[in-house]
């Protein structure tokens, strides 16, 4: 299976993606997992891509349209397919997926758009809080720690980051609404999109994925 798992900050497309790689056998491949992978390479790649997060400022398409070209080429993609979670994020980048995937041979079978309300959104990201210590995530309602505050694991102080704020999640949602959209229509016009809800939680989504894969003979 071959899939793209898209949706704004808060749907779940990483917990998901987790839950289908595992379920399924699949490589999940994130892109902020194969950028700290190539950060910390000795490559020529890997030194231009650490010099534009040192500076904070975005990576140029052509570096992470690269990064996941590279990946997609590894032997078990090729035995098994993959999970993109977090790429493409704009229609240029959906267009170069479309040709390194051709380059190799193979295509997509499925792009999911997980639709999610703001309020659920904003109810996940800003509830999280991270231990200071140890880094484990709890959420006020979902996983509330033991002790407000403390960490059920080393005692550690539980904080709040500054990306799950309130007025900061709402930016990023206005971001991501401004980069996709040209991205879910490119999608929708190739008939290759399907919607699901990201307002469900993770175990009656993964039930509807593995459904709707059922029903298109991907599994």
């Amino acid at each position: 299976m071959r899939l793209v798992l898209l949706g704004p900050p808060g749907a779940g497309k990483g917990t998901q993606a987790k839950v289908l790689s595992n379920k399924l056998r699949i490589p999940h491949i994130s892109t902020g997992d194969i950028f700290r992978e190539v950060k910390a390479s000795e490559s020529e790649l890997g030194k231009k891509l650490s010099d534009y997060m040192n500076r904070g400022v975005l990576v140029p398409d052509e570096i992470v349209n690269q990064i996941v070209t590279d990946r997609l080429q590894r032997d078990d993609v090729k035995d098994a397919g993959f999970i993109l979670d977090g790429y493409p994020r704009t229609r240029p980048q959906a267009e170069a997926l479309d040709r390194a995937l051709e380059d190799i041979g193979i295509h997509l079978d499925s792009v999911i758009y997980m639709k999610t309300s703001k309020r659920i959104i904003l109810s996940r990201l800003t509830g999280r809080r991270i231990c200071k210590a140890c880094g484990s995530i709890f959420h006020i309602k979902n996983i509330p720690p033991k002790q407000e505050g403390v960490c059920d694991y080393c005692e550690g102080e539980l904080y709040q980051r500054d990306d799950d704020k309130e007025d900061t999640v709402l930016k990023r949602l206005q971001v991501y609404e401004d980069q996709t959209k040209e991205l879910i229509d490119y999608y929708n016009d190739r008939e290759a999109l399907q919607t699901v809800s990201g307002d469900l939680d993770v175990r009656q989504l993964y039930d509807v994925l593995y459904e709707l894969f059922g029903k298109e003979g991907l599994l």
